[in-house]
């Protein structure tokens, strides 16, 4: 049975010459950093290389990269170490309601410690309105906190704008660019953020491992405290492999760029013609024009998007519902249900994320399956045009 991997949001495949230059540093360069002799000094060399590599991606000087455990502390990191570091200036955040939760669950965190958060609205596309930003900002608003592009629906956020906003204001900047990062050019300066972060596992790179992007001159407070690690900022003996890994995945990226976009846009784009010309009464969900070159967000009405990724999981091709389990019950998409998406849309709705290793093979046969399982869903679905999912519409979901 041939395997067809269309989520590549969720995480990618480690290339095999990042692999390659990691494998020497799990067993004959297995020195520390801090390490005061040849071992560490040689572990120190590659660790001052891998950032480098990780700066020139997006743009960033040497000394601006800190590496940490994935996109998860990042996020964290930013948002909490700035609100503590301007505590006296203010308690008020501004974000959006389509953040990935390692970014909500710290502001509803931060919300117990006595902060307040504005969560703003989005479009039908997934896009927040300016306007709107402008009048959420108060005397006491301290950061702005939005992400580059949305990991369900690809949608990629105005965010020089956003910044230029903030800057207006006195307010720092954080935005969320793991997805984005070596999907779409990313450049620190010419955005004027003062936080970004980013991981390892969403460029090819091993997981474990991502960086927070913090602007020169800035300083926020610690989130973990020991070493003098990472400029005295992140304590831990680093994580050397991943590092060097994801140093490595950066320098692929940055070199393959403009292909990369142009062969997964085309990949993607024909995928999407051959889903709509064989299969009836399928939505986008999210704009065409803002977003990600690789995503595609499809809403199969009339069946449920579990069932259909067990059929598609059956056939070999795996991708992620556009509603998440918990336990017995089930929660449509928060991002889905944000966008004024009806819930039995968002039960209905899969993503489909193209990297790399895509090939026109695969879509093809993904397209052939697909159809296949849709017309087998329906033809016993008790849900048709006339009665959509009025179970779906009784349940008390929350976003």
């Amino acid at each position: 049975m041939r395997e067809v991997y269309l989520d590549y949001a969720a995480t990618t495949p480690v290339k095999q010459e990042v692999l390659e230059e990691m494998l020497p540093y799990f067993t004959e360069m297995y020195g520390n950093p801090s390490s005061l002799y040849t071992k560490g000094f040689e572990a120190k060399e590659a660790l001052m290389q891998a950032r480098s590599r990780v700066a020139s991606l997006i743009g960033a000087k040497e000394r601006e990269i800190f590496f940490t455990s994935g996109g998860t502390e990042a996020d964290n990191w930013a948002v909490i170490g700035a609100a503590k570091s301007r505590k006296s200036k203010g308690n008020h955040i501004i974000t959006s309601k389509i953040e990935h939760h390692a970014l909500l669950h710290t502001c509803e965190f931060l919300e117990k410690e006595g902060y307040e958060v504005t969560y703003l609205d989005v479009d039908k596309d997934g896009l927040i309105s300016l306007e709107q930003l402008k009048n959420a900002i108060t005397d006491k608003t301290i950061l702005i906190s939005i992400m580059m592009a949305n990991n369900e629906v690809g949608t990629i956020q105005p965010i020089k704008e956003i910044a230029a906003i903030a800057k207006e204001h006195g307010i720092l900047v954080h935005t969320d660019a793991v997805q984005a990062l070596g999907n779409i050019p990313i450049d620190v300066k010419d955005l004027c953020v003062d936080m970004l972060s980013i991981s390892a596992h969403k460029i090819y790179g091993p997981k474990g491992v991502g960086a927070l992007y913090i602007r020169r001159g800035l300083v926020i407070t610690n989130l973990l405290h020991g070493g003098a690690q990472e400029y005295r900022k992140r304590s831990g003996t680093e994580n050397l492999p991943g590092i060097v890994g994801f140093g490595k995945a950066c320098e692929l990226a940055e070199k393959s760029l403009e292909s990369h976009i142009k062969k997964i846009t085309e990949l993607r784009d024909y995928f999407l013609s051959g889903i709509m010309s064989n299969i009836p009464d399928v939505e986008i969900n999210g704009s065409m024009e803002h977003r990600l070159p690789g995503n595609l967000n499809l809403v199969f009405n009339y069946i449920e998007g579990e069932a259909m990724l067990l059929y598609m999981d059956l056939r070999g091709i795996y991708a992620s519902t556009g509603s998440a389990c918990s336990s017995a019950s089930f929660t449509p998409s928060h991002v889905l249900q944000a966008m004024g998406v009806p819930i039995e849309k968002a039960y209905s709705s899969i993503r489909f994320t193209i990297g790399d290793f895509t090939t026109k093979e695969d879509i093809d046969y993904a397209v052939k399956e697909i159809t296949e399982i849709v017309e087998k869903l329906r033809s016993f679905s008790p849900f048709d045009k006339d009665h959509v999912m009025e179970t779906s519409q009784k349940c008390n979901c929350q976003a």
